[in-house]
């Protein structure tokens, strides 16, 4: 047993796939298979069910899927402790995040917490902030960047930046004013993020003050990638409720236009999260350390 058969074994049940594994590895397909097989072979029983389309755990993997999390982790810390005896940090830290915390804060957070480690390379995952969450409780991930506070004993939430959802429309939507009635929001043709995303469970939670579902609502197509949904928009298809972080740009070239809705309280804060029960590796615990610096 090495570490790649471990790591391959991990990339796989996160990713339920051998080809998207592969691409998340730099590994070949087959290469990967052998991994699995000799692997399978010295534990003398199947980890994956690969009978179906989505590959996922026997009950013997989702046993060892826990261990080989734990030995990767203690082989990074030990790594990073060595690196730090030595006088360095380096290796790979992976980040977490929702939409606009990917595209708006990680961007400068990287590039600062890089003057300090530049020996650190950076593993960026885009996931929703229920993703996020679920996979925190479950321990696959260290920490995480979200739009939503789902509370929860074993998390740590630290606030990072403020936002609030507007309503945008095409230039040739008119309003007489810089706030949208509700009723007038129950009429206008909609692309929403999906379900999951802190955008949309936001905008739930405040349409259910009304008593006023989310399906009420004319919604016209789903998307996950908010650059999607600002182009329907700015092409006359539909609106949509997105950050308002998210449309600086827009506003300035006049591509689309922004309201508030009335009797909805869209404001929101971001959040850092992490696990209290995880053991960390040292560069993990350096960068967590790092963001409570900045944002306490």
């Amino acid at each position: 047993m090495d570490f790649r058969q471990l790591e391959s074994f991990i990339a796989i049940a996160k990713n339920k796939s051998f080809s998207k594994a592969a691409r998340e590895l730099y590994l070949t397909q087959p290469t990967l298979s052998n991994h699995m097989q000799n692997l399978e072979k010295e534990l003398g029983t199947f980890l994956l069910n690969r009978t179906n389309r989505e590959i996922s755990l026997t009950r013997a993997g989702e046993i060892f899927y826990d261990y080989a999390q734990k030995i990767l982790s203690l082989k990074d810390t030990a790594q990073y402790n060595l690196g730090e005896y030595v006088g360095k940090i380096e290796g790979t830290l992976t980040i977490n995040a929702s939409t606009i915390p990917e595209q708006y804060i990680i961007p400068s957070l990287l590039t600062d917490f890089s003057s300090l480690y530049p020996n650190i390379t950076y593993k960026v995952n885009h996931l929703d902030s229920f993703e996020i969450v679920e996979s925190l409780k479950d321990c696959k991930i260290p920490f995480g960047f979200t739009g939503s506070f789902f509370k929860d004993s074993s998390l740590e939430y630290l606030p990072i930046m403020k936002d609030d959802l507007v309503l945008i429309t095409p230039v040739d939507f008119d309003n007489e004013s810089e706030v949208v009635s509700l009723e007038t929001l129950q009429t206008l043709p909609l692309v929403l993020r999906e379900e999951g995303s802190g955008t949309r469970n936001l905008l739930s939670k405040e349409l259910k003050r009304h008593k006023i579902s989310i399906y009420d609502l004319k919604i016209k197509s789903m998307a996950e990638n908010t650059q999607t949904i600002k182009s329907l928009v700015q092409a006359g298809l539909c609106c949509s409720i997105v950050s308002s972080k998210a449309i600086e740009n827009e506003l300035k070239l006049g591509l689309i236009k922004k309201y508030k809705v009335a009797d909805l309280n869209l404001e929101r804060n971001f959040y850092f999260v992490y696990s209290k029960e995880r053991i960390f590796s040292h560069l993990e615990k350096n960068f967590i350390d790092y963001i409570a610096s900045i944002y306490k």
